[in-house]
């Protein structure tokens, strides 16, 4: 948000505290911020004095610049709840559009891929949290914010606390992973924090970004890895073994039971499992002399 500081700073403020009030996640906010200064820069101007004719114009700024679906439609959620909660204009949110974001299958490892990833991570804590990642079917974020404390291997469950709507959840402790996490535990020792950074604080989501990068490189896989494929090829695993839908649901933490349905569209197991109807029917290939 541009413009003179005495204009731009009680502004900026008062979105911080909007969105803090409806408790929206530390990155969100840093993603609203981003995109509504963005908006205000690209014009030259404070963002209370443009209006719905620049926000078109920006939009169609930003496609012509490539943005990705994804980033065109988190900056519409910026400006809908900039205009709608900051500034109380609840004419504007709605006419602002969502780009249709094109529907793409997730990329997914096969198990041996997985084995070759994790296997590629030099670094024990990056190498440990990327395994808990896809043990448990975990966000980056939900990854980087475990506490030893939420390890309970009493019950053989994880609490993932505060995900993604700020949701808690449990998830199932694998023993395998039980196994590494002591080990990782007596090597690091970590107190607090499962995969501590700097100070105080988790380890930044960006180092597991990094260490995705490099291990697939190192791995030899022409897929793009990401902790997110990590999180698909879990769902999508776990389907094709055979556990029921509604389960992985609750596992991911999803709301509607919709999203977690297209992994039956990568879970190639299950396709070639399923039984096509020509198999129950008696049918000659050569036709009769």
């Amino acid at each position: 948000m541009t413009d003179a500081p005495a204009a731009v700073n009680p502004l900026r403020r008062r979105m911080i505290d909007d969105m803090t009030l409806r408790n929206l996640s530390p990155a969100t906010q840093r993603s609203y911020l981003h995109a509504v200064t963005k908006f205000s820069r690209y014009f030259g101007r404070s963002p209370d004095r443009l209006g719905l004719e620049d926000v078109r114009a920006f939009q169609v700024y930003l496609v012509s610049q490539g943005i990705s679906w994804p980033a065109l439609n988190q900056t519409v959620c910026a400006l809908r709840f900039f205009y709608g909660v900051t500034l109380d204009r609840a004419e504007i949110p709605e006419r602002i559009a969502y780009a249709r974001t094109p529907r793409k299958l997730p990329a997914i490892l096969s198990a041996d891929e997985v084995v070759r990833f994790l296997e590629a991570v030099p670094s024990l804590k990056a190498r440990t949290a990327l395994t808990t990642a896809y043990a448990a079917g975990l966000r980056a974020s939900e990854t980087v914010s475990l506490k030893v404390a939420d390890i309970d291997s009493q019950r053989m469950v994880i609490q993932v606390r505060h995900g993604k709507g700020a949701k808690d959840r449990t998830v199932m402790l694998s023993p395998q992973l039980l196994g590494i996490l002591r080990t990782y535990w007596r090597l690091a020792r970590p107190s607090n924090w499962l995969f501590p950074g700097r100070g105080d604080k988790p380890i930044d989501v960006q180092v597991l970004y990094a260490a995705c990068r490099s291990a697939a490189k190192a791995a030899g896989l022409v897929k793009r890895v990401s902790v997110h494929t990590l999180r698909h090829s879990f769902a999508t695993h776990l389907l094709e073994s055979g556990v029921d839908i509604r389960i992985i649901q609750v596992l991911l933490g999803h709301t509607h039971l919709s999203t977690t349905a297209r992994y039956t569209q990568v879970a190639t197991t299950t396709i070639a499992r399923t039984e096509s109807p020509l198999d129950r029917l008696r049918l000659e290939v050569v036709p009769p002399a």
